[in-house]
């Protein structure tokens, strides 16, 4: 039913059964997707046979999180598009299989650059980035990818498509997601406060304190939740202009 590749021979579950990690974990077969109504359909089919799903992008995570036993999504061989460039709000539309290096080759010519520099930009893709909240050596100045995302687009669990940016909601499940989550962060505020440290980058846990109060910024907790919330199949990224002069320091 898809466009895509289905791989479930034995070694294409040997090849996916790795990441940068060093866990090791046979999926039960692979999909390759080549459109986003690949995603929806897969996400459907696995829903039917009851098997969770991992999203995948250049694989560079080193806690697991690339692999899994139920059915691996492999973003990065064609949901590879460049789409929409706002040059007046500096903002950029891009599919999750995009490879930052790629992207910033690409943005160039057009004074911008994406701030985000992972070491692994040469290979990392800006969906597997967004759902591990990638920081990098400028993120003291520009922030990390939950500072420089403003939209994720992509589907529920159930393959129900969903987009959140910085704005509330005023429709459909996004509005009703948003209400629920917007309750629980009002809830939690204090404890919230109390136990998240007080440091600039953390990947333990959900982004629930950068959401807003009354539902807003619902794309801050989808950025870092390591595709359990969604999969992401189109992210709105903040650009930056390129610096003028560059430098460095020897200490």
């Amino acid at each position: 039913e898809l466009e895509g590749e289905v791989l479930f021979d034995s070694f294409s579950r040997g090849l996916y059964s790795t990441d940068a990690s060093i866990y090791q974990i046979e999926p039960v077969g692979v999909v390759i997707p080549k459109t986003t109504t690949d995603v929806f359909r897969a996400l459907e089919i696995a829903k039917e046979a009851d098997l969770p799903v991992t999203p995948r992008g250049a694989g560079t995570s080193q806690s697991g999180q690339a692999i899994g036993e139920g059915l691996v999504m492999d973003t990065s061989k064609y949901l590879t598009g460049i789409g929409e460039l706002d040059r007046a709000a500096a903002t950029i539309r891009v599919q999750p299989g995009v490879v930052l290096d790629r992207l910033n080759q690409w943005l160039e010519p057009h004074g911008l650059f994406y701030p985000v520099d992972v070491a692994t930009a040469s290979r990392a893709t800006l969906g597997g980035m967004a759902a591990n909240n990638s920081a990098g050596a400028r993120s003291i100045r520009y922030g990390m990818m939950v500072d420089n995302v403003r939209r994720v687009s992509g589907a529920l669990a159930d393959g129900t498509p969903v987009s959140f940016g910085l704005e509330i909601p005023t429709g459909g499940v996004e509005s009703e997601l948003a209400s629920t989550l917007a309750t629980l962060r009002r809830r939690e505020d204090a404890e919230l406060e109390r136990r998240i440290p007080k440091v600039m980058r953390r990947v333990a846990g959900y982004n629930l304190d950068r959401i807003s109060p009354d539902g807003a910024e619902i794309v801050r907790l989808l950025v870092g939740s390591e595709g359990t919330l969604a999969f992401f199949t189109e992210l709105e990224l903040q650009l930056a202009p390129l610096p003028s002069k560059r430098v460095l320091g020897v200490c």
